[in-house]
């Protein structure tokens, strides 16, 4: 039997998925776009995680919200809570870990570059959950029967952050409109979402918080000696 050029392809994509070169759908603010929710092998495509944002130039994994391991960044963060000052309760909330949802999604016009993913805040999360729930639509993901969603995104007038309307299409469609090996190989392309972020150990959280405060410090102290 010779090598299984299919079985190869999806080795290839893992590969590229794992070597951090997973392509993220952004949606152009103002502009319509149209995706499709893809599944992912354990039936659920809408990944929640947590991150720290505020500690240094890349977002941080919380350990304890996404793994249930100790956290520095959120012991500190409690720490100041206790502190029970005003000045230390309004520090601690930029400590916090955030929420943030991720789906694998096939945009609409760009097919050929596979699947993609797309992050989202709880608001969009819920109306995906909304629609999944509503027995009119179901499993939106469904590659026979499953339902496009168009999007705009967009700040209204006075708003600090973007919004974004979800509208469900009229009618059901499929997945993907190309032969079934294309249609196979589409579905390898699929990111393996346990390798999509960064993974930090609690050690290594402790350090990035130590460097930071440091770095805070050293700030604190320079300003501190420039004139006004």
């Amino acid at each position: 039997m010779g090598i299984d050029i299919k079985k190869m392809k999806a080795k290839l994509a893992a590969l590229q998925n794992k070597g951090g070169k997973t392509a993220f759908f952004k949606p152009e603010e103002g502009k319509k776009h149209t995706v499709r929710i893809v599944n992912t092998p354990d039936g659920d495509p809408f990944k929640e995680y947590w991150f720290h944002y505020e500690i240094g130039k890349n977002s941080i994994l919380c350990p304890k919200k996404n793994f249930q391991e100790e956290c520095a960044i959120c012991n500190f963060a409690s720490k100041l809570y206790k502190e029970n000052t005003e000045d230390s309760s309004k520090m601690a909330k930029k400590f916090l870990s955030r929420q943030r949802f991720f789906s694998p999604v096939l945009v609409r016009g760009e097919e050929k570059e596979g699947v993609k993913v797309w992050g989202y805040g709880k608001n969009v999360y819920q109306d995906l959950i909304n629609l999944v729930l509503n027995p009119d639509y179901g499993d939106i993901s469904d590659p026979d029967n499953g339902t496009d969603l168009t999007m705009i995104s967009g700040k209204a007038p006075g708003a600090q952050f973007p919004t974004t309307k979800l509208t469900p299409a009229r009618n059901a469609s499929r997945l993907c409109q190309g032969t079934d090996d294309e249609c196979r190989d589409l579905m390898d392309s699929v990111p393996d979402f346990n390798t999509l972020h960064d993974r930090k150990t609690s050690a290594e959280v402790a350090i990035a918080l130590d460097e930071y405060l440091s770095g805070d410090a050293s700030a604190e102290a320079e300003s501190s000696e420039t004139p006004k």
